[in-house]
């Protein structure tokens, strides 16, 4: 994903005034990270070397610790989040036939972002809702008992409630 010069600036003067309040040793860097992403929505590069430089440490090594946790984001998130469940319950009550539909309607991979922004996907463990199964959360809101059918329908009724908005589809 290719960030805008603004972005960018945001990102490090963002992740400078996090720094700002810690002091440099290595025990930080997680919560710097966490802070990092809560403060943009995910931990872009030019945050990682803002870090690293902070920790003294090399770029490559924060990119590890993001990419080893699964808490991190590499790319920012959509305006609609959308998080299907994977608990065992929704496993077994067709969350991939569920997750394959999403990646359809929106021409995206789990945990891609589609590219104008609108919505990003996410695979998630249970969220408490078993006898709903299979459940997406759609920007906090739970829907249940999802088929492909729904799937398609909730994008179709966002499309018409956001006319300006295009389809992402391949031709």
């Amino acid at each position: 994903m290719i960030l805008t010069e603004e972005e960018k600036r945001e990102a490090v003067e963002k992740s400078r005034k996090i720094l700002s309040r810690h002091d440099s040793s290595k025990g930080s860097l997680i919560p710097v990270l966490q802070e990092v992403q809560s403060a943009l929505g995910y931990v872009p590069p030019d945050a990682m070397q803002e870090v690293a430089g902070h920790f003294n440490i090399p770029s490559v090594d924060v990119y590890g610790v993001v990419t080893f946790y699964n808490q991190f984001r590499l790319t920012p998130p959509g305006k609609n989040q959308v998080k299907l469940c994977m608990g065992t319950a929704c496993h077994m009550r067709g969350a991939g036939i569920i997750m394959e539909s999403w990646e359809r309607v929106l021409s995206i991979k789990v945990g891609e972002t589609t590219l104008d922004r609108e919505f990003s996907l996410e695979r998630v463990a249970c969220v408490g809702c078993c006898t709903l199964a299979p459940v997406a959360v759609v920007n906090e809101t739970v829907h249940g008992k999802m088929t492909p059918t729904k799937v398609d329908g909730m994008l179709f009724s966002h499309r018409l409630a956001n006319p300006q908005q295009k389809e992402d589809k391949p031709e």
